[in-house]
């Protein structure tokens, strides 16, 4: 490796090219061998010679190229977009693999970041300042330059938008994310080069997903949720909307199933989630 270049990841899975020059191939067949992750590039070696890939010409993750039966019946695999190219990579160990990926692109990297800029719905006076980028399995790390530090945690991000805005005189891409910090709904902005922007709302785009509210609940069910939302203690649930104890009790279990809740401890404490949060406002909506 070249002075300053370090490895990150080194695994076997498989790999295929299936985009070329902007048009989808059709016969395409994987190549397995291994996968060399470095700070600077990814080395692809198989039975048919090794490729090499600058990280500096990925332009932006792709979803699903489920082009051709080969690709569509492999489950997981990074969609790496290459201009008009796009490489699969299929690694053994994905989710590590992905995590490592997101930390060549993005560790250490300065951004702007504006902490928070939204808190409890309430647009704040922050003021824009340098941040420094660590990525974790589930998180990525803020460190401002005021000394703040802000985790952006997957389980506790709820929806993430993107705008352009004035930041310094210039028009940038903002990455605004709605998460939780403490008990509190805040949002966390991040402006930076329009690369790094689009690879860091890559990643904690997954928090947004977890947090989709997909789930059927009955009336008494979205009673339970939005008291909660209203801040009502748990214990103080029944008498509030109600319920006999031994039905909301169930509704907790329920509810800790369907991982809408966090229990804080047996019999029952609970306090709501990113994705609890997001069922009882469309529930509270829909009132």
């Amino acid at each position: 490796m070249s002075e300053g270049e370090y490895k990150i990841a080194d695994t076997k899975g498989r790999f295929t090219m299936a985009v070329k020059d902007g048009r989808q191939l059709n016969n395409v067949s994987w190549s397995e061998g291994r996968i060399l992750l470095s700070n600077r590039r990814i080395i692809l070696a198989g039975n048919d010679g090794k490729k090499t890939i600058a990280l500096s010409d990925i332009t932006d993750l792709g979803g699903r190229e489920d082009g051709s039966q080969a690709i569509a019946s492999v489950s997981n695999y990074l969609s790496l977009r290459l201009d008009e190219d796009v490489m699969l990579i299929s690694a053994s160990d994905h989710e590590e693999f992905k995590t490592a990926f997101f930390k060549a692109m993005l560790d250490e990297n300065i951004v702007k970041a504006k902490h928070p800029a939204v808190e409890g719905g309430v647009v704040t006076d922050e003021k824009w300042e340098k941040a420094r980028l660590k990525v974790e399995a589930e998180s990525i790390a803020t460190a401002l330059q005021s000394g703040k530090f802000v985790e952006l945690e997957l389980d506790e991000i709820s929806e993430i938008n993107t705008e352009r805005q004035t930041v310094g005189g210039e028009e940038r891409i903002v990455v605004q994310v709605s998460h939780v910090d403490g008990q509190t709904s805040v949002e966390t902005h991040i402006t930076g080069k329009e690369r790094d922007c689009k690879f860091a709302k890559s990643f904690l785009a997954e928090g947004e997903r977890r947090s989709e509210a997909n789930v059927d609940l009955d009336p008494s069910e979205k009673e339970v949720l939005m008291a909660l939302y209203s801040g009502v203690s748990p214990f103080e649930i029944p008498a509030f909307i109600g319920q006999d104890v031994e039905d909301v009790e169930e509704t907790f279990e329920k509810l800790i199933e369907l991982d809408i809740v966090d229990e804080v401890r047996t019999r029952h404490e609970v306090t709501l989630n990113s994705r609890g949060r997001n069922i009882a406002s469309e529930a509270m909506n829909e009132q």
